[in-house]
């Protein structure tokens, strides 16, 4: 083929030659090299500016229950730190060796290595004994955090649409926060957190068909097998991964949807009304880190946590006299000493021992209540809408008093888990303990939810009664008649917004299809639908909407009806809304 007459720098290098009279390429100058850096560095700039500005232009709102999520993060990263530093020291084996450390009275002690680990990273690691109680401090914090994430994000109903499966990863935060607080319980194979082990095997190999295989599997043959060598990497690596990663996934979909707020004049589902992400959230959030890992830190130097010099090597053969869980799986244990003893039966030519297998289930079905629970909520109420404005508790009263009953019934069990301890101090019959926890547990719930649900109820109609005639002022007037009346104020605009915010969707109606028929899918929904939302209480009064016009109550406008398409950036066009 002709040549076309143009000699690019690759062809003249063809073949590992040089052209004839062909220039070698210059070399890049130290002012070329300076002006590229210098362009790399305004790109950079740029790219830097554009983010401190998304940052500023994205509005928080204020509210105190925003807080958990930081109080979580601080103690992941104390947990994960000290957790860190930890595995320098400790030695994640069964075998048997004689104690000669720092601590007198266990001297010539047949002790696992394990344990001999943990004890020289107590007394003889220069900040050991810190390091050790601020991760199990943390790590006691951890779940406490969570909990009151999910009560608050369960009261305010955060979790309707599009948070659903936000709910589901907080909740799979919790799961995950509880196996790795478990996995690491047993690691300094001490003698409490050996009975905690021998309760384990028992509840394993209560479980019909699969119990055996699963004691075995988990503790690599007889009690207590090579348990330690089988927890170490459980607690080290799968259940902090799970973990990090649940987190690190919930605040990414935190980042791309816009955070809830509750109802407040000019806040409505097309805008958010807060404080910018930056500096100002950060700033508030960063304070509030350092001082939970300072008080976490303060906590570990000054109170003791877990002393298992005192509690001595664990024992296949010894138990620990009043041993109690750590309190995040106190409603395990307190579940298991609710159930009658001697409670089984023989079917299948198997005995079943219904003293493990209903706690186990009943644990189980509530854990699923609760993760599901935004499902249900949502089948019943036939609302796919997309909410960005919080409920007030008082208004949606049965899911007030459903969280309530689920409270009484978890802490029955975890009162239950101490009724030993219960019984000592308070020389009380253990059996009257236990008789009174099982009456509560079966009782209390239900209690619970009817008293609560009446008191949301009445504070509906004290809300209305302060929409239609105003608060009290104190003030006593004597009318012309000689009637003395009390003086009431109306309140002002931004409570009535306040009070009259409330969006909770109207009971199901029940209609047949086409050919007159009703299901029973259809009949169990409408009956559910009136349990949640029948009982409520008008207010009766019209409510000032975001644009000073009166609306109905029950009638929302028709533009907060329209949801925006998913990925579109519903922030106000206005510098943020920041308010």
């Amino acid at each position: 083929m002709r040549s076309s007459g143009v000699t690019t720098g690759d062809e003249r290098h063809e073949g590992g030659g040089a052209s004839r009279g062909a220039r070698p390429p210059r070399r890049p100058s130290v002012t070329d090299r300076l002006a590229a850096r210098a362009g790399r560095a305004r790109v950079f700039g740029r790219q830097l500016s554009d983010v401190t500005d998304e940052l500023r232009r994205r509005a928080i709102p204020l509210h105190w229950t925003n807080l958990f999520g930081v109080v979580t993060f601080a103690c992941l990263v104390v947990v994960t730190v000290s957790g860190l530093l930890l595995m320098f020291f400790y030695t994640p084996s069964s075998e048997l060796t004689t104690y000669e450390g720092g601590y007198a009275p266990l001297h010539g002690a047949e002790v696992s290595q394990a344990f001999a680990s943990t004890m020289r990273l107590t007394f003889e690691i220069p900040g050991g004994l810190l390091v050790r109680q601020a991760h199990h401090w943390s790590a006691l914090l951890l779940p406490a955090s969570i909990i009151m994430q999910l009560a608050t994000t369960f009261f305010t109903g955060a979790f309707r649409r599009p948070r659903r499966g936000m709910w589901l990863l907080l909740f799979g935060i919790f799961v995950a926060a509880l196996a790795a607080g478990w996995s690491g319980y047993a690691l300094p194979d001490d003698l409490l957190s050996g009975t905690g082990l021998r309760i384990t095997e028992g509840i394993a190999l209560g479980i019909p068909v699969v119990g055996t295989w699963l004691t075995f599997g988990l503790f690599g043959g007889e009690f207590p097998g090579e348990i330690i060598e089988r927890l170490y990497p459980l607690h080290i690596v799968v259940f902090p991964a799970l973990l990090i990663g649940l987190v690190a996934f919930r605040g990414y979909i935190a980042w791309k949807r816009r955070p809830p707020q509750f109802p407040a004049p000019g806040r409505t589902n097309r805008n958010i009304v807060g404080i910018p992400l930056w500096p100002t959230a950060a700033a508030r959030a960063t304070g509030l880190f350092l001082i939970v890992c300072g008080l976490l830190t303060l906590v570990s130097a000054t109170v003791t946590v877990n002393p298992i010099w005192l509690y001595g090597p664990a024992a296949p053969g010894d138990a620990s006299a009043g041993s109690q869980p750590d309190w995040y799986t106190g409603f395990l244990d307190g579940a298991l000493r609710l159930v009658p003893p001697g409670w089984e039966v023989v079917w299948l030519d198997r005995t079943w021992t219904l003293a493990v297998i209903v706690p186990l289930a009943v644990v189980t079905i509530y854990l699923g209540a609760i993760a599901v629970y935004p499902f249900v909520e949502e089948w019943a109420s036939g609302d796919r809408r997309e909410h960005h404005l919080l409920d007030r508790p008082r208004n949606a009263a049965t899911r007030t008093a459903i969280g309530v009953a689920g409270i009484v019934f978890y802490g029955t069990l975890w009162i239950a888990a101490s009724a030993d301890l219960i019984s000592t101090h308070f020389h009380v019959s253990f059996e009257h303990v236990i008789l009174a926890l099982q009456i509560t547990l079966l009782a209390g719930p239900a209690v619970a939810f009817f008293i609560t649900h009446r008191v949301c109820l009445a504070l509906q109609r004290k809300d209305r009664e302060v929409l239609l005639h105003g608060y009290e002022t104190g003030r006593i007037v004597r009318l012309p008649g000689g009637e003395y009346v009390e003086v009431h104020a109306p309140i002002d605009a931004c409570e009535r917004w306040r009070i009259t915010a409330s969006d909770q969707p109207q009971p199901l109606m029940l209609r047949p299809d086409a050919r007159g028929r009703i299901s029973i899918a259809q009949r169990l929904r409408v009956r559910l639908s009136r349990f949640f939302f029948e009982d409520r209480i008008e207010l009766g009064t019209r409510a000032v909407g975001a644009t000073g016009e009166t609306d109905a109550p029950g009638e929302v406008d028709a533009s907060e009806q329209t949801d925006p398409p998913e990925g579109r950036d519903v922030s106000p066009a206005q510098p943020l809304g920041v308010r």
